[in-house]
């Protein structure tokens, strides 16, 4: 069987990266641009700093600013119904993932209306059209939104998360301006970065991992590692590292998957709306040690990655060695270890199982899952 890479056509990275943003616009003849960002970063003016840039241009755009934390149907249908009114001919998206995951939908539905209850797009969705044209400016290091073929909307209804993958939603430029991040509080900083590490660790061991997506991940991870501490307190250079660090990681996992991490984040997120990174970040060390009883033999070159010597060791004290590092990082950086700390309630604990189980993530996990096996690790993680 062939294994498949799908990535950006054009990215552009570093400080300032963004003043490519105009030059793009003209060469592409995008003539009208819906910006689709947050209110938060307006208000703050990170958005200000792109839309200063398009003023200065004289080119046309409407603002759509109503993404939500983790954005959902109403928001996309609020936002599809501002691009078709304005008549855009292309999206550039200033935000986080959420941010870049509506600007996909908004996309996707505009030029694939049959599509337009959104629920249909979960899974692999047979789009016959590629998005509107997305130009994607991510603001936060962590969910390589710009870089994946995935975007994940919540359905209020049903208090679920919908995982779609898509080829056709890949945005056609994206420009990872660290300038753009530099901005952002420590705990999104820091949530966000994990969450860049859990692509790249359940990447790594994912079912369909290969060559190609190792050399990614592996390479992320040690970015992250190495990088993230020092980038949450806003060191530049290691702000630079994470902007690359999690495109790398996106490169990977957005070819071959993810795990159960992802399965159970879903689910607290559309739950209890937890911010996906915090929700990642605390159920990786569980999720790791557990699959690492059935693919021990990736963990050595995991710990070599993060700059451990693994001389002598079995693959067993590898396992225990990466989980740890991992703990010990999360506790440096203060980001929540236990779903008690998120007054999650025991009660929920066999819904979130269900959904978890039924999630699209689930089925890259490098070992079989049961809802009984969810359970477990939700209690462990309590």
């Amino acid at each position: 069987m062939a294994n498949r890479i799908i990535l950006n056509e054009t990215s552009y990275f570093g400080w300032n990266a963004r003043e490519n943003l105009v030059p793009e616009i003209k060469r592409r003849k995008f003539q009208k641009i819906l910006v689709v960002t947050d209110e938060t970063l307006m208000e703050c003016g990170v958005a200000k700093k792109v839309l200063d840039l398009l003023d200065d241009a004289h080119i046309e755009y409407q603002v759509f600013d109503k993404v939500k934390p983790n954005p959902t149907i109403k928001n996309c249908h609020d936002g599809i119904k501002v691009c078709q009114d304005f008549g855009a001919s292309a999206i550039v998206s200033v935000g986080g993932g959420s941010v870049i995951d509506t600007a996909k939908c908004i996309g996707i539905v505009i030029e694939n209306p049959e599509f337009y209850d959104i629920n249909s797009l979960e899974g692999v969705a047979d789009t016959k059209n590629r998005s509107l044209p997305i130009i994607a400016l991510p603001t936060t290091a962590g969910t390589a939104a710009e870089v994946t073929i995935n975007y994940v909307i919540t359905d209020e209804e049903n208090v679920v998360k919908r995982v779609c993958v898509d080829p056709n939603d890949i945005p056609v430029l994206s420009i990872i301006d660290t300038e753009l991040m530099s901005g952002m509080p420590r705990l999104t900083a820091a949530s966000t970065g994990l969450d860049a590490l859990t692509h790249a660790m359940e990447g790594y061991i994912t079912a369909s991992h290969w060559e190609m997506t190792d050399m990614f991940h592996l390479k992320s991870m040690e970015l992250t590692y190495k990088n993230l501490e020092k980038a949450v307190l806003k060191d530049k250079e290691a702000m630079d590292k994470m902007g690359l660090s999690q495109y790398i990681a996106g490169m990977g996992f957005s070819n071959v998957g993810l795990g159960i991490v992802h399965s159970m984040a879903h689910q607290l997120g559309a739950t209890y709306d937890v911010p996906h990174g915090i929700a990642c970040a605390l159920f990786l060390p569980y999720v790791l040690e557990w699959n690492g009883e059935v693919v021990k033999e990736r963990f050595p070159a995991m710990a070599k990655s993060f700059g451990f010597d693994v001389t002598g060791k079995t693959d067993e004290e590898c396992v225990s060695l990466v989980v740890e590092a991992v703990r010990s990082l999360e506790r440096n950086l203060e980001v929540p270890m236990h779903l008690s700390e998120l007054n999650v309630s025991k009660e929920d604990f066999d819904v979130l199982a269900t959904k978890a189980l039924k999630d699209p993530c689930t089925g890259g996990n490098p070992r079989s899952v049961t809802k009984e096996d969810i359970l477990a690790l939700l209690v462990k993680a309590y």
